[in-house]
């Protein structure tokens, strides 16, 4: 495997832990406007996805009407439930600043908006590591399970796809890695994950281990 020229990192649920806090107010939320669900069935199929496609797959399929505004009233929201209980995921600045040592160029690659980024990322101390290049699925027409935001990314930073390498944790996010041409590496230490994930991507469930997957030099 050769060495990557540019590692892309999804956000939530690779370098900050918000599925928990985000998915159990999108259940509640949900359930409010009349689509019954629960906690686990929002970790399970809505991790990864940015809100207007969770909305938009809801409403094609169900008589359910979230509102016009539902995505910004969301987007709203988001500044206070992060406000405390946000951590890095474990270990995972440890495997950035090997990245960086290695003189690798690296960028976080998210269906949050940019504004939610900077909420997490600060709130753990991420955020000086990304402010030079932090990419949303609200600067494409598609986002994950499609390959655009990977693909503008790479294209953006100057790197073709082949010489990409994805860290993502949801299933959505591993197929869009893989559609993009992109190798994947699935973090799967969430117990709501599926623990075997897309096929093509390549899974592990402790930052620590991504090192020696990796090679980085």
């Amino acid at each position: 495997m050769s060495v990557p020229k540019l590692v892309i990192f999804d956000c939530d649920g690779v370098l900050v832990d918000t599925e928990n806090l985000a998915n159990r107010r999108l259940a509640e939320w949900l359930s409010g406007a009349g689509f019954a669900t629960t906690f686990e069935y929002c970790r399970k199929h809505f991790s990864g996805r940015s809100m207007a496609s969770v909305q938009k797959e809801i409403e094609a399929a169900t008589e359910v009407r979230l509102g016009v505004d539902f995505v910004d009233r969301w987007n709203a929201g988001l500044p206070d439930l992060f406000a405390h209980g946000v951590e890095a995921i474990p270990y995972v600045r440890d495997f950035i600043e090997k990245v960086r040592a290695a003189g690798i160029a690296y960028c976080v690659a998210s269906s949050a908006r940019v504004s939610k980024m900077h909420i997490t990322l600060g709130q753990t101390g991420l955020l000086p590591l990304f402010e030079h290049a932090m990419f949303s699925s609200t600067m494409v027409g598609r986002g994950k399970p499609f390959p655009d935001l990977f693909l503008y990314a790479a294209k953006t930073m100057g790197f073709a796809p082949a010489d990409c390498i994805v860290i993502e944790d949801s299933v959505a996010g591993t197929e869009a890695g893989i559609a993009a041409g992109m190798r994947v590496f699935s973090y799967h230490a969430d117990p709501y994950s599926d623990p075997h994930g897309p096929a093509g991507g390549i899974l592990f469930d402790d930052m620590r281990a991504l090192a020696g997957l990796v090679p980085i030099g």
